[in-house]
């Protein structure tokens, strides 16, 4: 990679190549389904994106992180929370970096934004670098709970939640 990436929040004109970016990264990976850039649209049309932020190579859009609001209560109590999904990166581009960098930054925003938890379903190899973990996303109840269903304490002094519930946003129901 010649130039180094920059990390940047989306913007409206930056649709077309988001999809692009998300529907190549998707293609013949075996995992997922080709929804997410559908995903993507329809979160942002409801109104619950948290974050999204873009990274460009040369001014070009070549990877995009997604964070939606979530319904989550802990210990009985509402706790603001956001789901991690999807995160893309072109082909070709892909273990250089790329991804972590639009993750970290988008972590970042949401612990400026004061979000106290964040949820993924993914990669139990890959996702635990970033402080997710699968014996914190047990402790919730969900649609999407499983070994691959993982959670962070956006502050890592926080006590972790006994129980609890986490709904992604509604969009996540529609997908097929």
């Amino acid at each position: 990679m010649s130039d180094a990436p920059v990390i940047r929040p989306a913007r409206a004109e930056d649709g077309d190549a988001i999809d692009t970016v998300i529907r190549a990264a998707f293609a013949g990976t075996g995992f997922g389904h080709q929804g997410e850039a559908e995903l993507v649209r329809m979160i942002e049309a409801d109104g619950d994106t948290l974050v999204s932020l873009v990274a460009e190579v040369g001014g070009e859009v070549v990877g995009h992180v997604l964070f939606s609001r979530m319904d989550v209560e802990a210990d009985g109590a509402p706790l603001s929370a956001a789901g991690l999904a999807p995160v893309a990166v072109k082909p070709g581009l892909q273990g250089q970096g790329i991804g972590d960098a639009l993750i970290r930054a988008g972590l970042d925003r949401l612990r400026e934004q004061g979000a106290a938890i964040s949820f993924v379903l993914g990669h139990e190899a890959y996702y635990p670098r970033f402080g997710y973990s699968p014996e914190l996303g047990a402790r919730f109840a969900s649609p999407f709970a499983g070994p691959h269903f993982m959670a962070m304490m956006l502050d890592k002094e926080a006590a972790w939640p006994l129980g609890g519930r986490a709904d992604y946003a509604p969009a996540f129901g529609r997908m097929g």
